[in-house]
């Protein structure tokens, strides 16, 4: 049988290269090429293909099989065409000259590189090379042109007539989109009665999806035989789906033709990322061509590898302030220079520019904040608007967690905390028994009326266990440790009676030690502490809060500190007292001279427990806080901040400078000409005289409701500068945690039984359960046909 075939060759002859015509670009290289045989026929991730046309490989570089997909990717996203970047400037013949981005709108297919500083041709790209080499292709493939003295000739050139090589590789990207024109479809032609039925079936499939992935949860099961009790979460909620629809089961699983059961992994994956794509698509429109903020931080995904998250904070439309997942990216290394090429990359890829970033917005890592080497420093060298602020939640993280390293008493009472929940939540019949205990107190005073009763009233509660690096959850566990403090003892005496022999050990050293007036001390001291800092983090992690506000909160929570100081002792004293009495423990005198516990008195410093408690603990532990918070959230002083308090409408506008306004405007060069802060300087008389004199605007509390007030009564048309102005300051971050909410969806979609999960298939899921709001008003319609233009489909629409 042998002599009746030829046996395939393993090369396929490349064709000589051809040099381009000089264009005016810097460098001429011939055209790369590089023989299929040279890559392998693998996937490509085609999330992670280069979006700066610039820095492309070549098409012939990847191999023949997935020629079309790429260039379909490539359709899909549509040619790149940053429209506010900040194009530069070239000395061509003595004249200043740059690329216009009004280009775009004549010559569709441009699409430009910001790496390079040249224009390139999408469609001459992708079919160069199944083209001729005349007419000068070339220049708009590989080297880019950036003559920009010569533009509108040279592209109208480069477009050619009818036949020309760019209108021919116009053409079979139109073709290529064309599902109806692929062979495969010519060869497997479908009754309309066949494309409905896989209409319906991919309508179904698409529904299934959606539901599992908004929920966070697996699409695939570990055995999906028939013969299987549980075949995984799709196929199994997909055959629930067509129960009692006789249109769907008619065409679905069994029923379905078997090359077109749309039950594959890869067409899963083809849908999650169409999913994906049109999520994203929309919230870059939201964003349109408007400045915006990136939050960002770093974390390792359950495989040990580590995962940089971006999210996007703007004001949209009606004036309110959003913050947006864009996406999260696999990095090699946490070096400032690479998070910002990754940063650079992912910002290219969807459409957006560096130079349109306003706010910065990091965790206050050495890697981010550096002065020297940080990415905060890399991304202000190239666009000095990109103010970076500090997240206030971390700064507010890293008061409590000085103080609670600083102060050796109060360090010691966290670690008895932490020693105390172990023991006592060491199993579940130590935790059943402190539950029991506690709802033997709450009926006991519910019975004698010292405590009332109603909905929501006297619920079960537990011992909160508090988490290391969120000190937020510590006053939870104060809190309950306070109600529950009889239940504890009661716990310890049975482990005390009826332990092991280490457990019995470490029950009577705890119930010495948490049954002292200096425990019970600090723990009153700690929770209205912290109860004050637990309501700043909290307003803190609000997606809308703004910068302005976020100041008054800081000085709020000082102010109540030093209230506390100055007012506090004694109602605190009385606190400590009373809760004493109630749980029936002795009471120091605080006259006797102060014994800390396992020292004699003969070795004790002489000083009393009214000193002890009052100076050395109350006094010192509030002065502690004060000073870290100062020394903590020293960007409110910053000249930039104060002039954006300018701006808030509390008070009738009682903060309104307007010099200190027109120094804001001058903090963005690039928003603000000289011209504009002219106009600025008039257009604020008439502003802030329209706004005392409309009662709309007289109960506003905050910037971001005068943002949302000024779009509502059409004054940010009115207003533009001043309302730019307000943009500005709502883009400037607060605090980085929708990054983390980012981190704690990455554990959840990404756990232990889903570990091997890439990177891309992650980020596509990520997107969708995330932005749960968008995808609930997504087009059916545009899913589908984005998917079925992804790649060649058996069926068609």
């Amino acid at each position: 049988m042998e002599r009746y075939f030829a046996k395939k060759a393993k090369t396929t002859p490349v064709p000589n290269p051809v040099v381009p015509e000089n264009n005016g670009a810097s460098n001429i290289h011939p055209e790369p090429h590089e023989s299929p045989s040279a890559a392998t026929n693998q996937k490509v991730d085609l999330n992670s293909l280069q979006a700066d046309p610039g820095l492309r490989l070549p098409i012939t570089s990847f191999h023949p099989n997935v020629h079309d997909e790429i260039r379909r990717a490539y359709l899909q996203k549509g040619p790149c065409q940053p429209r506010l970047h900040q194009f530069p400037f070239r000395d061509i013949g003595g004249r200043k000259r740059r690329f216009n981005p009004s280009w775009y709108d004549k010559y569709s297919w441009i699409e430009y590189s910001v790496a390079k500083d040249a224009v390139y041709c999408l469609p001459c790209y992708l079919f160069r090379s199944e083209i001729s080499n005349k007419g000068g292709s070339d220049a708009f493939v590989w080297e880019g042109f950036n003559s920009w003295n010569k533009n509108i000739g040279r592209l109208d050139t480069h477009v050619g007539g009818p036949n020309s090589p760019h209108n021919i590789a116009s053409r079979n990207c139109e073709a290529l989109m064309k599902q109806s024109q692929s062979i495969q479809v010519a060869l497997y032609k479908q009754s309309n009665q066949a494309k409905k039925d896989y209409r319906i079936c991919l309508e179904a499939t698409v529904d299934c999806i959606i539901f599992l992935i908004r929920n966070g949860l697996a699409l695939r099961g570990h055995d999906e035989s028939d013969s299987s009790r549980n075949r995984g979460n799709f196929l199994e909620l997909l055959d629930f789906h067509a129960r009692g629809r006789e249109a769907v089961q008619r065409v679905v699983l069994g029923n379905a033709p078997k090359n077109l059961q749309m039950t594959s992994p890869d067409i899963h994956k083809d849908i999650v990322h169409a999913i994906a794509s049109q999520t994203t698509k929309k919230i870059l429109k939201d964003i349109g061509d408007d400045f915006f903020a990136i939050l960002v931080d770093e974390s390792r995904d359950v495989s040990i590898k580590e995962q940089m998250a971006i999210v996007l904070r703007y004001v949209d439309g009606q004036g309110c302030v959003v913050e947006r997942f864009l996406g999260v990216s696999h990095v090699s290394d946490t070096r400032a220079v690479t998070l910002k090429k990754e940063i650079e990359s992912m910002l290219i890829r969807h459409g957006l520019s560096l130079t349109r970033i306003r706010g910065q917005g990091y965790d206050g890592a050495s890697n981010m904040k550096g002065e020297i080497n940080g990415l905060k420093t890399l991304i202000l060298e190239e666009n000095s608007s990109a103010y970076y602020v500090h997240c206030f939640a971390h700064q507010l993280q890293l008061t409590l967690v000085a103080v609670a390293k600083n102060h050796g008493d109060v360090s010691c009472f966290f670690t008895t905390v932490g020693n105390l929940l172990n023991l006592v939540g060491g199993s579940c019949k130590r935790k059943d028994t402190i539950r029991e205990s506690h709802a033997v107190k709450v009926a006991d005073s519910l019975a004698r009326g010292e405590a009332e009763s109603g909905r929501g009233l006297n619920q079960e509660i537990g011992l909160k266990r508090p988490g290391d690096t969120r000190w937020g959850s510590h006053y939870g566990t104060l809190v309950n440790l306070t109600l529950m403090f009889t239940a504890v003892i009661d716990g310890l005496e049975v482990i005390r009676n009826e332990g092991t022999s280490e457990a019995k050990g470490e029950a009577v050293a705890m119930l010495t030690l948490i049954q002292t007036f200096e425990f019970a001390f600090i723990l009153r001291m700690m929770t209205k502490v912290l109860a004050i800092t637990n309501e700043l983090s909290l307003a803190l992690q609000r997606k809308d809060q703004d910068i302005v506000n976020a100041m008054t909160l800081v000085r709020t929570a000082k102010s109540r500190l030093q209230d506390m100081r100055d007012k506090g002792w004694d109602p605190l004293l009385n606190e400590v007292l009373s809760f004493y009495n109630k749980e029936c423990l002795p009471i120091s005198d605080m006259n006797d001279t102060y014994v800390p516990l396992g020292r004699s008195r003969r070795n004790a410093q002489r000083i009393t427990n009214l000193h002890n408690f009052q100076v050395e603990l109350f006094y010192t532990v509030v002065d502690m806080q004060l000073q870290e918070l100062n020394s903590r959230f020293d960007e409110v002083n910053t000249e930039l901040l104060c002039c954006v308090a300018c701006l808030t409408p509390d008070n009738s506008f009682s903060a309104f400078k307007k010099q200190m306004l027109l120094k804001l405007a001058t903090f963005y060069p690039r928003d603000f000409s000289d011209v504009d802060i002219s106009c600025l300087d008039d257009q604020l008389d008439t502003y802030i005289y329209d706004m005392m004199s409309n009662e709309d605007f007289r109960e506003l509390k905050g910037i971001a409701d005068l943002s949302k007030k000024m779009v509502k009564t059409n004054k940010h048309r009115s207003y533009p500068l001043v309302y730019m102005l307000v943009k500005l300051a709502l883009i400037l971050p607060v605090a980085t945690s929708s990054v983390e909410r980012a981190f704690s969806a990455m554990s959840y979609i990404k756990n232990k039984l889903r570990n091997r999960i890439g990177d891309a298939w992650m980020n596509d899921c990520l997107v969708g359960y995330i932005e749960r709001d968008i995808l609930d008003g997504l087009d059916k319609e545009s899913i589908l046909e984005y998917f079925q233009n992804m790649k060649t489909r058996r069926g068609s629409l």
